[in-house]
């Protein structure tokens, strides 16, 4: 691995947005390629950093640093890269129920999907249905993927899921997280179900083959 890339990666790790400005620019005068750094150095920090998360040895603040550090690297990249140097591992429609304000863990999920290759389209907090379904006809994603915290809320999936099937949209896999949800309640509603955040990253990887 070149030098460079590991650098990246540490800093990434550390939530050093500064460093990894200066070492992305740095690889690039160095002739690294925009994919090489992108591939190799950002998004193999951020892999290490969920890694770490699922073991226990961070918390959700350094992700969401790690997280926002990566975001800053792209954007010096991303008016250098093709359409085609980007993994697209697919796309997600994702979204906080209605009546439920809660976002910290729909962001964590976001992030770390998106450093997966995925592309996100974040329709917020407090979605009712119709903006669900709305969401999913516009983009036409893979995966519709919903996250609710509080039992009074987690009902709307239901609705949500029977809402695609009556809109004949149940091609699209829906995948489900939150802390008053289990295994059972998505089996039950016809979804899958992921307990945290790079869970959610191994599920969408299965459900699409990747």
């Amino acid at each position: 691995m070149s030098k460079i890339f590991k650098k990246i990666m540490e800093a990434v790790e550390e939530g050093d947005k500064e460093e990894v400005i200066a070492l992305v620019q740095e690889g690039l005068e160095d002739g690294e390629t925009p994919q090489s750094i992108l591939n190799d150095g950002l998004l193999e920090g951020m892999n290490l950093v969920g890694e770490q998360f699922k073991q226990g040895t961070i918390f959700v603040p350094e992700v969401l640093m790690s997280a926002q550090t990566v975001d800053a690297g792209m954007e010096i990249l991303k008016p250098l890269l093709n359409a085609g140097d980007i993994k697209n591992a697919g796309k997600i429609v994702f979204c906080t129920v209605e009546g439920d304000l809660h976002d910290i863990g729909k962001k964590l999920c976001s992030m770390l999907l998106q450093g997966a290759g995925y592309e996100v389209i974040d329709l917020g907090a407090d979605v009712a249905v119709d903006r669900i379904l709305d969401g999913v006809k516009v983009h036409k994603p893979d995966i519709l993927a919903m996250s609710a915290m509080l039992t009074t809320t987690m009902l709307s999936m239901d609705t949500a899921v029977e809402s695609l099937k009556k809109e004949g949209l149940d091609q699209v896999a829906v995948m489900i997280g939150g802390a008053p949800l289990s295994n059972d309640y998505a089996l039950k509603i016809g979804a899958n179900y992921s307990e945290d955040a790079v869970g959610a990253v191994e599920l969408a990887d299965r459900l699409l083959g990747n």
